[in-house]
């Protein structure tokens, strides 16, 4: 997205970002209500069924009022964690304009797509503060259930996304329904194909419906099965050596 910025810079502009917008919220622990967020920041919310995105940032105007009321037009949805989502990510296209600011950056000089790049990174990190986060999921032993019981407005995927932002190497893999649909490191160079024991587990996982995990060398396995009606996914997080990403 910038390339003249380190991975670091560009994460230091992020959080403080999203440690502002909390803190003029108000809101100092998890979980992190992201329409509460909204309201606070003199955000409206909105129900649009008709629209075909799941949400969308508007300036509503007012008869005999001078200024717009910046809203965010919601489709219903009856999962929460995507209504959350939505909100973040909206209330993150609201809020880019800081972060490019941080960066000492004009935003019609970036790349394509920059600006949705940025609003998605704000809403990942709205919905998990990465202290907040480090700190608990390093005191829980990076489990994913217990980060999800506390940050309950995040889905399990976007937890498992936002440990690749932290240290440390891993290697975060999602079946489903038996196919592998995403794995990526945090560490450059290409990412390894899944080892013997990561596959074991989650194969023993689908089977039993409840977490499993496995040592191999250096490395070190968790698997957490998400099974639904219907839908089977297995989440695994490797954790690994430097060296296995060479």
């Amino acid at each position: 997205m910038l390339p003249e910025f380190t991975r670091e810079e560009l994460a230091a502009g992020l959080d403080g970002v999203v440690e502002e917008l909390l803190a003029e919220s108000g809101i100092w622990r998890p979980p992190v209500d992201a329409a509460e967020v909204a309201r606070r920041l003199g955000i409206e919310l909105a129900w649009d069924d008709r629209q075909s995105g799941r949400a969308r940032f508007v300036r509503l105007g007012e008869r005999y009022s001078p200024r717009d009321r910046p809203t965010i037009l919601l489709r219903p949805d009856p999962r929460p964690e995507r209504r959350h989502w939505a909100i973040a990510h909206e209330i993150g296209e609201h809020a880019a304009y800081r972060v490019f600011e941080r960066w000492g950056v004009d935003p019609r000089e970036t790349t394509p797509g920059a600006r949705e790049t940025v609003a998605s990174n704000l809403a990942g990190r709205l919905l998990l503060p990465s202290r907040w986060f480090s700190e608990d999921a390093i005191a829980c032993g990076w489990e994913l259930f217990a980060l999800k019981s506390r940050y309950a407005t995040a889905s399990h995927e976007l937890i498992v996304r936002r440990m690749l932002d932290c240290r440390p190497p891993v290697v975060i893999s999602i079946f489903d329904n038996g196919r592998a649909t995403f794995r990526r490191g945090n560490l450059p160079g290409r990412t390894p194909p899944p080892l013997r024991i990561e596959l074991e587990c989650r194969r023993r996982a689908h089977l039993r419906g409840r977490p499993t995990s496995g040592r191999a060398d250096s490395c070190s396995i968790q698997c957490w099965p998400i099974h639904e009606e219907g839908w089977k996914r297995e989440i695994l997080r490797l954790e690994v050596d430097e060296c296995a990403f060479v």
